[in-house]
């Protein structure tokens, strides 16, 4: 029961929304203590942060790893590295592999991998319908008993309403979280990117941002029907605002997400048809990402993931029109979301709030926070250090990252998960 005490941190608490520098105090894996005064005694460890950052580590809802079917892109190995020096402590797995994950069986293989090969820990999730193909919803009890955490087809939207409804329903009975891909299937067919000038003078196909609100319109629909519990997995435009504004104020239980890409890039940035900067949803106009900002800082929108999505080399060196979707983020996720702090858009109380706490919160986990008798799943970094990105030295298996080549500041020191170091820059 080893006593490791953090000293001269600038401590992060999400919870109460402040930035003070002290201490904290660690022993069998929890938080024990922390404070501002005099630091604690007794302890058989001390750490010198510095007067860098300690916050929460990040609680990281929607991340691809690609085993079962598709281990060239991404191993359980390779994204818990990822994560680790990331700054990721809890990575919650999406069921869009090959096969997908929609059998107590496939569930406890995937656990299993887990468990032995990532330094963080992984939650998996499990798909909503048996092979994602929106006909048969999957037998949701088995699968929470099995260790599911939420539920989802991620971006196959289930168009039967009759069978969306019933999931929901039989959901709700077990009190299990739904995720949902807000888009209309047909109206954002073969879409590349989103509709107007830029998309129109690159020739590209578009989709409207109407297509977001209509599948958020119908879930939420769907939702106060059957008062099942709800997360949108990615609100990227600012017509959907309003639908999710009424959802809350009705008191339905539902949150939503965005993607650290809708916050921190827009349509303008695939300029010459660069296919890294291929997601889904496609990037939005600088009005929609500043809508974003703006909805995350006063809590319309409650988490912010990675939506990592790894994809080969031949995924992506085709045409745009061709390319597939997706992007690797575990890595970049923190820097990135910097680049709000910096620029002075979001403080970092309100970041760890959305990139820890409540995702935590949503999935009823005791991490996410700074406080006596947490887990001791921290990160601690140099927000200020600036550097130029390479790809090719990210631990991911794939290396489409948009951020590649570009400036950006702020690097992860050290990353602890239970107490325990699973990550250590011994050259920042």
């Amino acid at each position: 029961m080893t006593k490791v005490l953090f000293e001269n941190a600038r401590l992060i608490d999400p919870e109460a929304g402040e930035v003070t520098e002290g201490w904290l105090l660690i022993e069998d894996g929890r938080i024990k203590a922390l404070g501002h005064e005099a630091a604690a005694q007794g302890a058989d460890e001390r750490v010198d942060c510095g007067g860098k950052f300690l916050a929460p580590g990040m609680v990281d809802l929607g991340v691809k790893v690609c085993e079962p079917g598709e281990r060239h892109k991404e191993s359980y190995r390779s994204a818990g590295a990822a994560a680790a020096a990331g700054g990721v402590t809890t990575m919650i797995t999406r069921p869009d592999t090959l096969t997908a994950i929609d059998s107590p069986e496939t569930l406890e293989f995937v656990a299993r991998r887990a468990n032995e090969a990532a330094p963080v820990n992984v939650l998996p999730m499990a798909a909503l319908t048996k092979g994602r193909e929106g006909r048969e919803m999957t037998e949701i009890g088995f699968l929470m008993d099995a260790g599911a955490v939420a539920f989802t087809d991620c971006d196959h939207v289930v168009t039967d309403n009759k069978v969306l409804s019933r999931a929901l329903t039989y959901a709700r009975s077990l009190g299990a979280l739904v995720i949902g891909h807000v888009q209309d299937p047909g109206l954002s067919a073969g879409a590349a990117a989103t509709s107007g000038k830029f998309a129109s003078l690159r020739g590209l196909p578009g989709v409207g941002t109407v297509a977001e609100r209509l599948g958020l319109e119908r879930d939420l629909a769907l939702v106060e029907a059957t008062g099942a519990r709800y997360h949108i997995d990615q609100v990227t435009t600012a017509v959907s605002l309003p639908a999710l504004d009424r959802a809350k104020r009705a008191g339905l239980d539902v949150t939503a997400g965005t993607s650290i890409h809708h916050l921190t890039l827009n349509e303008l940035d695939v300029a010459d048809y660069r296919t890294f900067f291929k997601v889904k949803p496609p990037l939005r106009s600088e009005d929609d990402r500043r809508a974003m900002v703006e909805a995350v800082r006063d809590g319309r929108i409650d988490i912010i993931g990675s939506m990592h999505t790894p994809q080969d080399e031949e995924s992506k060196r085709l045409p745009f029109e061709e390319a597939a979707s997706g992007a690797v983020a575990l890595e970049t996720l923190l820097p990135a979301a910097l680049r709000l702090y910096h620029s002075g858009e979001l403080d970092l109380p309100c970041l760890f709030r959305a990139l820890a706490l409540n995702p935590a919160k949503r999935l009823g986990l005791e991490a996410g926070r700074l406080a006596q008798g947490a887990p001791a799943d921290l990160v601690l970094f140099d927000a200020d250090v600036p550097f130029v990105l390479d790809r090719w030295t990210l631990r991911s298996k794939s290396k489409n990252t948009p951020f590649d080549g570009q400036r950006l500041q702020g690097r992860v020191l050290a990353t602890y998960v239970s107490g325990k170091v699973v990550y250590e820059n011994l050259n920042a």
